[in-house]
């Protein structure tokens, strides 16, 4: 009976705590927004540009976030190394860039210079692409039955590996991106201040998911996929190939970090080899946000992620006079995962998958 209450009293005091903490988050955010919109220091154009801001970071999460959330779906697990495959799509897009440069094609002329740029994406893709079939191949299908921290550790070994290898051929300097002049230029878009690059980066991720997700929902493969996802057995004695709807999973995800690893380095002009680092947390953040499994979720995950990264800090902390809002953003990022998954355990989107998994 005596341990009984003591269990009983901590469970109370853990609700407790939890209710408490919850609370001091919402005031925080309610009173230091309020202060920060009262102030008067930040005009309607300088929350416009940060929204801006906001959205072609989140549309590069989301794009990064569907392989860890398709993958996950099919195979119950994390991939690690899915930042590195980012990073390498960059890589390959890069390259791919110089090439065209050199070849006269990143002008002015805005159509010759879009088709270039469609062309480093495909290339950053197929880059991408070998790199999840091989880290697939190699590291992840032997142990599909192992127990569940084996994958985990093999995908750890992976990015490492990937990461250092990437250094080992290419050294451990920025890479710059050529310029492409008309995409620094501002975009006539009302009230959002955004360069030609950041409408280039939205519009592109928005195309990519919304065809994705039609292939996912729409097409034969796409039912594969769900069908291996929910039961692999029974999807079996369908006769669907499991092994065909993992590598096409592997593919899709790999395509789609690829693309972001163009647009990020069209956007920041930058390539490193340790570049798939924070991108990729930020990215599985997103999954886990939205709801880990579930596609829209990754998508809704992303978007919601950098808005707040990029008008969190400037909202809820400026009205505090805290100085260098800016270098706060992860703080402010990852309170704000905690918050949402404090509410809603599965995520924004993560009800359906909680349910038929749990």
């Amino acid at each position: 009976m005596h341990v009984r209450n003591l269990d009983r009293l901590t469970d109370l005091a853990i609700d407790a705590f939890m209710l408490a903490f919850r609370g001091a988050i919402i005031l925080v955010v309610v009173l230091g927004s309020l202060l920060t919109l009262f102030s008067g220091v930040y005009t309607l154009s300088d929350w416009f540009e940060l929204v801006g801001n906001g959205l072609t970071l989140g549309a590069i999460y989301a794009m990064i976030a569907l392989g860890y959330t398709m993958v996950y779906g099919i195979l119950k697990m994390i991939n690690f190394a899915h930042g590195e495959i980012f990073m390498g799509g960059a890589f390959g897009g890069y390259f791919a860039a110089v090439a065209f440069a050199q070849a006269g094609l990143l002008t002015d002329n805005v159509i010759v210079s879009l088709i270039a740029i469609v062309g480093m994406i495909l290339v950053a893709m197929a880059v991408s692409v070998a790199l999840a079939l091989g880290v697939e191949r190699i590291a992840y299908r032997p142990l599909r039955n192992a127990p569940t921290l084996v994958p985990l550790i093999s995908a750890i070994g992976a990015s490492l590996f990937l990461q250092y290898t990437f250094r080992g051929f290419f050294g451990s300097g920025i890479y710059a991106y050529p310029n492409i002049g008309f995409l620094d230029q501002n975009a006539p878009i009302p009230l959002l201040n955004m360069r030609w690059v950041d409408v280039l980066v939205v519009v592109a991720a928005l195309a990519m998911m919304s065809a994705l997700y039609m292939f996912v929902m729409r097409s034969k493969v796409g039912t594969a996929i769900r069908a291996v996802s929910e039961d692999k057995g029974t999807a079996a004695l369908m006769g669907i190939d499991a092994n065909r709807a993992i590598v096409l999973t592997f593919v899709i995800g790999a395509a789609m970090a690829g693309a972001a690893g163009v647009l990020y380095g069209l956007s920041f002009r930058q390539v490193t080899f340790a570049m798939g680092v924070i991108p990729g947390i930020k990215a599985f953040t997103a999954a886990v946000l939205g709801g880990i499994g579930s596609i829209p979720g990754a998508m809704l995950g992303g978007m919601f992620l950098g808005l707040i990264e990029a008008v969190g800090p400037t909202l809820f902390l400026s009205g505090f006079g805290v100085p260098s809002v800016n270098q706060l953003k992860d703080v402010v990022a990852f309170t704000m995962l905690v918050l949402v998954l404090v509410f809603r355990p599965s995520g924004i989107l993560g009800v359906r998958v909680t349910r038929g998994r749990a």
